[in-house]
């Protein structure tokens, strides 16, 4: 069963799908369908980002980094306390450490990664991910929308793969 954030349950599913529609951009334009939303802490979604990494031509084009450095830019800090990331799939060690950078007080994910995912939760959603390095906790919430988010990947990973054929 998937916990909630301070938001809860319903606002969780419909920021996900906020995450989800900028996923749909991605893939609209040939990239890897993931897409982020950044949420202060009232409550308002202040940044959208989807993948382009093909487009930029740079590791760095995730959906999460993007996300976080126009969120930085609105907020005009790129201390994000007391904002949270909604993401449609598991973030990888590089977004991770961006997420942590940003002090960012929590993450809510759609999919899982295995290939390329933090092991950020162990399968235990939420939990409090602490670092010895950075003295901080981020609440994270896996598995919001998991489904749609799957299949999004699947579908465009699935259409990827007729191609080469």
């Amino acid at each position: 069963m998937v916990q909630e954030t301070l938001f809860g349950k319903v606002r969780d599913e419909y920021y996900m799908g906020q995450a989800l529609a900028q996923a749909r951009k991605a893939a609209a334009i040939d990239e890897v369908p993931v897409g982020a939303i950044v949420v202060n802490p009232e409550g308002t979604i202040i940044a959208r980002a989807y993948n382009a990494v093909e487009r930029e031509c740079s590791q760095r084009a995730h959906a999460e980094s993007t996300a976080l450095a126009k969120a930085g830019k609105k907020f005009a800090n790129w201390r994000l306390e007391g904002h949270w990331l909604y993401v449609t799939l598991q973030p990888c060690v590089m977004c991770m450490g961006l997420i942590r950078l940003s002090r960012l007080d929590g993450i809510v994910y759609g999919a899982p990664s295995p290939l390329f995912g933090a092991d950020i939760d162990f399968g235990i959603s939420p939990l409090i991910y602490k670092s010895q390095v950075y003295k901080s906790d981020i609440a994270i919430v896996g598995g919001v929308l998991q489904e749609q988010a799957a299949v999004l990947l699947k579908e465009f990973f699935q259409n990827k793969r007729k191609e080469k054929e």
